[in-house]
C-alpha cells in the first residue's frame, strides 16, 4: 500500500498521493486552503484568509512534530489538501480522530475517500488503535458520505456542539474500529 521513505511516510494511490508536507507546498498550500468553502468545514484553528505565512508555519511545525500523523494529498505533483491523525491521550490513547480536507477544485472526484482509506489502513497497522473517529458538521454531507465509504458508522449526531461562522450547530461522529 504505501512505503515509508527517507522523508517519511508515502502512499502512492490511483487518484493521489499521500505523503509528508515539504517546504516547497506553501504556494500550492495557499492556493487550496485560501477558500471560504473549505474554511467553513474545519476546526477555526485553520485560519481564514489562509496566508503564506500560514502555510510556511504549518508546514514546519508538521515536518517537525508530526511527520507520521499529518499528510499532504498530493494530485499531479501539487498538494491539494491534507490529511491527519490526532492521537487521544490518557484513557483516550487507543482513539485517534481523523481529519481532511481538499481544494475545492478537487471535490468530487474520489480523491478524499481513497486517501481516508489508505490513512485508515496505515493508522491502524502503524499505531497500537481500537478507533478512528470524525466528526462533521451538519451542513457538510458530501464529507459524511465520503466516511461511510471509508467503512466508518454514523454513531451520533451531537445536538449543538459545535459553533462554527458565527452558528452553533449540530455534528455527526463517525467512526471506524480495528478490525
Amino acid at each position: 500500500m504505501g512505503r515509508k521513505t527517507k522523508d517519511g511516510v508515502e502512499l502512492k494511490l490511483a487518484r493521489c498521493t499521500v505523503r509528508e508536507w515539504r517546504p516547497g507546498d506553501a504556494p500550492s498550500l495557499v492556493k487550496h486552503a485560501n477558500n471560504i468553502k473549505v474554511w467553513r468545514n474545519l476546526h477555526d484553528a485553520f485560519p481564514h484568509p489562509y496566508t503564506r505565512a500560514d502555510a510556511v508555519e504549518w508546514i514546519k511545525q508538521t515536518s517537525k512534530e508530526h511527520a507520521d500523523t499529518v499528510f499532504a494529498i498530493e494530485v499531479d505533483g501539487s498538494a491539494v489538501g491534507g490529511i491527519g491523525l490526532h492521537p487521544g491521550k490518557d484513557v483516550h490513547r487507543r482513539t485517534a480522530a481523523i481529519g481532511y480536507w481538499l481544494g475545492e477544485e478537487f471535490w468530487g472526484r474520489g480523491i478524499v475517500t481513497e486517501a481516508l482509506i489508505a490513512v485508515t489502513e496505515y493508522a491502524f497497522s502503524r499505531f497500537d488503535l481500537a478507533r478512528l473517529e470524525a466528526f462533521v458538521f451538519e451542513w457538510n454531507l458530501p464529507s459524511a458520505r465520503v466516511l461511510e465509504k471509508a467503512g466508518y458508522t454514523l454513531e451520533a449526531k451531537l445536538r449543538k456542539a459545535v459553533t462554527k461562522a458565527g452558528r452553533t450547530v449540530d455534528c455527526f461522529l463517525y467512526a471506524r474500529f480495528r478490525e
